[in-house]
């Protein structure tokens, strides 16, 4: 990582309320399917870069929890949303942490793979489409015709599409500040 591990003793107060947010939150207090923190404190993944500006940094871990614990989204439809972005992002992190997160909430190995090549499919119509419509805004494509607006809507509903929406934008931040620092993947 480009930028240094901040362990807790090396933390300003601000940079302590934003760990201890992470940390004692949902993220840390539910089952870790991928390690939160190195041994010696540090936080992983995008949250160590979080730490470093906590004024951007706490906000930005505030809407990834409203995302991942507040919103509608079953478990398989925000991982499914989640590992497409982190494969149309490369970003080795958020697929290294929410493959394990998906196996969790019931993807299979095969599905996995297919979200990670970009071909995946399900028999299930909202999970089609939550996907297809993660694709086409991963694709640039978020202008819609009236008629693809109306049949999204009446497949997820207009609160699901604005979670998906939401995510993707979220998720493609987490990949590029983990891009621009050279975060990878816990040792």
């Amino acid at each position: 990582m480009r930028l240094p591990d901040l362990t807790p003793e090396r933390l300003d107060e601000a940079q302590r309320a934003l760990r201890e947010r992470i940390v004692g939150g949902p993220r840390g207090s539910g089952p870790q399917h991928f390690p939160l923190t190195t041994p010696d404190g540090a936080l992983t993944g995008p949250f160590g870069v979080m730490l470093h500006e906590p004024a951007l940094g706490a906000p930005l871990q505030e809407l990834g929890s409203a995302i991942r614990y507040a919103t509608g989204l079953d478990d398989r439809t925000r991982e499914i949303a989640i590992l497409a972005v982190a494969a149309a992002t490369g970003s080795d992190f958020e697929q290294y942490a929410h493959e394990r997160v998906g196996r969790a909430v019931g993807l299979t190995d095969d599905e996995i793979a297919a979200l990670a090549a970009g071909a995946f499919t399900s028999a299930d119509p909202r999970e089609q489409a939550a996907y297809d419509l993660c694709r086409r805004l991963l694709a640039g494509d978020a202008r819609l015709t009236d008629e693809a607006y109306a049949a999204l809507a009446a497949d997820l509903g207009a609160t699901t599409t604005t979670e998906l929406v939401v995510l993707v934008g979220y998720y493609r931040t987490l990949a590029q500040l983990l891009d621009v620092f050279n975060v990878g993947v816990p040792g």
